[in-house]
């Protein structure tokens, strides 16, 4: 690839970033950091998702995949002269609904060079785990990665988590499982089968995700505790990022009570990096809670 020729690439919000030359400084928010990375393409920085911005701390599991690399904050805490003194040549982050880039708001857009090209993949309602990682295998190849690092170097792995989950949901009886973020004493968010990629994966082989059909929403739909418990969950994919309610505050909640009587409860991440090594061990945990369950 010439790095004298302009440079262009369209996004998942259909627009088309460009820049002088191929970029070579790459600021990103964490998840998207981490895939590039695995497909052989380097950040000089990274930023966070904005339910990181109350407990910086909990940033480490996301930085996990992209070790050494310097964070510049989330939310509120991420501006603009942090995002300008890493000198970006493209800032990468992902988008849920094909419109807004996820970590980076229109304000704190605004305040940015315009000369620094803003670029966003979708992870949103309808994508699968497959989509992303072409997208951005697409996108690496694009930024100069050779092909051999963008040839998908976690399909073998995935497949075989993906089989062998299939193998664990085929059993009988097969668990109920409910993906959620509680969202206070009074009510928590229920995660749509199809509003993510990583649950659409469970789903596809044979999951028996819980929904709330009636409920509005494309990826969240907002119940009390009692409708989730009437559910009656056997395995529930608990929302673990700063923002959700910590087990503190949810103990003296009877139907968040209930649930935990009844099913077994694994931490989850929405926000989970797409990288092989995420996603596997995301796999395995369901897969050996689907297994236990079915266990005599």
């Amino acid at each position: 690839m010439s790095t004298n020729q302009p440079w262009t690439f369209r996004d998942d919000r259909g627009q088309e970033v460009a820049a002088p030359r191929p970029p070579r400084r790459l600021v990103a928010y964490t998840q998207a950091a981490a895939v590039l990375r695995e497909y052989g393409v380097a950040t000089t920085a990274v930023f966070g998702s904005p339910h990181d911005e109350h407990d910086p701390g909990e940033t480490a599991p996301a930085l996990a995949d992209v070790p050494g690399v310097p964070y510049l904050g989330a939310g509120k805490a991420l501006t603009a002269a942090a995002l300008t003194r890493a000198e970006p040549e493209l800032l990468v982050s992902v988008t849920y609904d094909g419109e807004r880039v996820y970590g980076i708001d229109s304000a704190l857009a605004a305040e940015l060079p315009t000369t620094v090209p803003l670029l966003a993949l979708g992870v949103g309602p309808g994508t699968s785990l497959t989509a992303v990682r072409d997208r951005f295998a697409e996108l690496a190849r694009a930024l100069g990665a050779a092909p051999d690092t963008t040839a998908d170097p976690g399909a073998a792995s995935l497949a075989r988590g993906l089989e062998r989950l299939r193998a664990a949901a085929r059993a009988k009886p097969r668990p109920r499982v409910l993906a959620c973020s509680p969202a206070g004493p009074d009510r928590a968010h229920l995660a749509r089968p199809q509003g993510w990629p990583l649950l659409r994966e469970l789903a596809g082989a044979g999951v028996d995700l819980l929904d709330l059909p009636s409920a509005p929403g494309p990826s969240w739909a907002t119940a009390d505790w009692e409708e989730l418990a009437a559910l009656e969950p056997d395995i529930v994919l608990r929302d673990v990022r700063p923002s959700a309610t910590s087990d503190a505050e949810l103990a003296a909640v009877p139907g968040w009570r209930r649930i935990g009587d009844r099913a077994t409860v694994l931490p989850w991440n929405p926000e989970l990096p797409f990288t092989a090594r995420a996603v596997g061990g995301f796999l395995d945990t369901v897969t050996d809670a689907v297994t236990r369950h079915a266990a005599p």
